[in-house]
């Protein structure tokens, strides 16, 4: 009577454990977020365990079901598409209610996208946060972001494609232009890894777009007490440069915020037009 969480691979099929393949083979039940997707897995490595559908969309109604199961003597293995359950993926639920009905709960250790992505970005990062997906609303998501980044740690994002652009924007504009890595498609065939300032990899997207699942690696954001780059901000200004371009240039020169400038700006119009 137990429920294990089994991590599996996030690419390669070939980076699944040899414990894993065998609780996934004695199970009586494997509880998994897309059953297309875990079929392919348990054909690769001829594994017949019967398959129940748990996702975001129906873990409150599954969760009593599985536990039941349990509770008459099953061994249940709980699996997302990729990587350790209840990081970023259904889990959390299941696992808070088996613990508070004392059912044995036993976690593998394995594959998780955010690990690789971290100590190949080459960030030193003796401490480090993990921020997960961004919200969706623009006033939440800075609110967010404004509450996580913070001083001597390093953090980490998943980050959806299409999401990219706006999402790593707004990580700009909070922790200044640092330096930053943005992994995709990690233990896959096309997997890359893009480095350098957070400016540089939103040029990169906004030229070329990107696709496959994301991981954004941030430094910990800028502190500075310098005020040296008011003088020249308010000289461009004076010279009539646009804003956006004002913004750039300071803040690839200075260590800055993108919003602190942009405030500092939109104080120097406000005095202009008095």
């Amino acid at each position: 009577m137990s429920l294990v969480i089994v991590p599996t691979p996030v690419g390669n099929l070939e980076d699944i454990t040899i414990r894993a393949i065998k609780v996934l083979r004695s199970a009586d039940l494997i509880a998994c977020e897309d059953t297309r997707k875990t079929s392919i897995l348990l054909k690769r490595y001829s594994i017949t365990t019967k398959m129940i559908s748990y996702h975001a969309f129906n873990e409150k109604a599954r969760t009593p079901v599985i536990l039941a199961k349990i509770m008459d003597g099953a061994r249940v293995a709980l699996v997302s598409d990729a990587g350790t359950p209840g990081i970023s993926d259904p889990g959390a639920i299941i696992i808070k209610e088996a613990i508070s009905l004392g059912i044995q709960v036993e976690v593998l250790p394995g594959p998780t996208a955010f690990v690789p992505a971290l100590v190949s970005s080459g960030i030193p990062a003796a401490k480090f946060i993990f921020g997960g997906f961004l919200p969706d609303k623009e006033g939440p998501r800075k609110k967010y972001l404004k509450e996580l980044l913070s001083p001597g740690f390093v953090t980490l994002f998943y980050i959806s494609p299409h999401k990219a652009y706006r999402h790593i924007s707004d990580i700009l504009d909070e922790s200044g232009n640092v330096e930053a890595s943005l992994s995709r498609e990690i233990s896959k065939f096309h997997h890359e890894t893009i480095r350098g300032p957070l400016s540089e990899i939103l040029e990169k997207i906004e030229a070329e777009g990107i696709r496959g699942e994301l991981v954004l690696v941030v430094s910990e954001p800028e502190i500075h007490d310098d005020n040296s780059w008011l003088e020249e901000a308010e000289t461009l200004f004076r010279e009539e440069m646009t804003i956006k371009d004002i913004v750039n240039t300071i803040i690839n020169k200075y260590n800055v915020r993108k919003n602190e400038v942009k405030n500092y700006l939109t104080s120097l119009e406000r005095k202009d037009s008095i």
